[in-house]
Formats: C-alpha cells, structure tokens, sequence
C-alpha cells in the first residue's frame, strides 16, 4: 500500500487529498482546502499554506505527491499566486523528503478519464466511483487534489512496471 498526497494549488484555495493505493485498490484516506483570507498580506497567506501543507505532511507520512501544474492561464494576474502556492507546496514536500510530481490539467483528465479535454464534471464523477465515494468531493479543489493523487499513483505504476521489465 502506498499513500500519495494530492495538491491543487491556489492562493485562496488549495485543495489537498490523500489516498492508500495498491494495484486492486485507492481507498480516499481525507481531503479538504486549505482557505487563506482575501484581506492578507500575499506573504503571510503563502506562509499559512506552508504550515498547513507540512502539517498535512507530517500527520498523513505520504510516500508520493502529486500536484497540478499551472498549464496555462488567460490572466497572468491570476496565474502568479496560483505559481507562487504552487511554489510553496514543493518546498514543503521537498524540505519533508516526498517526491513531487507535477501533471497538467489535460494529463490528470487523460489518467483518470482517458480523455484530456474531459470537463470537469466527467473527473469528479470518476474520481467519486474510483475512490468508492457516496458523492463528489466538496470543494471542488479538493476533488482536484485526488484527481492529482490518483493521476500520481497510476503514473507511477505504470513507472515501475517498465523499470521492472527493462531489467
């Protein structure tokens, strides 16, 4: 079994996920959204993703993480704290030794879906049937959180298995 942390960064949402996966199973272990206020300093709500991220670390011991990657942004006003969160949570990850891996929007579709331009509501419903969920999970950026979670797992499967026969 291994526990894979999931992220989907943002200043004033960043959803988080944990999962327990082996090759028959994902079991959803939590999630949630760590909310920062609109009326802080940037520096000081990028701080309280940083000690929320390593207490989830350090409560939840995952062995993976998987975070999503800023593809593209219509507005790069709003692409920069989304990248500076994103920033925080691979300091945290590295500074706790999990290995970080980064999949855009379309490659965390495409792993879960086998489509790349599923829209969001086709993700979250297989992520609820995946992880044996009674309904999608709520905020919508912790549904996010497993899809990178799950996405994580299976490429590193997948990762494993061709290491495994190339040798």
């Amino acid at each position: 079994m291994i526990r894979v942390l999931g992220f989907d960064p943002g200043l004033a949402n960043t959803g988080w996920g944990i999962i327990d996966a082996d090759t028959s199973r994902l079991v959803p272990v939590a999630y949630g959204s760590i909310s920062t206020p609109a009326g802080l300093p940037s520096g000081e709500r990028l701080n309280m993703i940083y000690e929320k991220s390593v207490e989830l670390i350090k409560k939840f011991n995952p062995r993976l993480a998987g975070i999503e990657n800023l593809f593209f942004a219509k507005n790069v006003t709003s692409a920069l704290p989304v990248a500076q969160a994103k920033g925080v949570l691979l300091l945290s990850l590295y500074r706790n030794g999990i290995e970080a891996n980064e999949y855009t929007p379309m490659q965390i579709k495409q792993n879960i879906t086998g489509n790349g331009r599923a829209d969001k509501n086709q993700v979250q419903e297989l992520i609820k049937l995946l992880l044996g969920l009674k309904e999608i999970p709520k905020p919508d950026h912790a549904a996010d959180a497993l899809g990178a979670a799950v996405c994580c797992y299976n490429s590193h499967i997948i990762q494993e298995r061709g290491v495994r026969q190339s040798v």
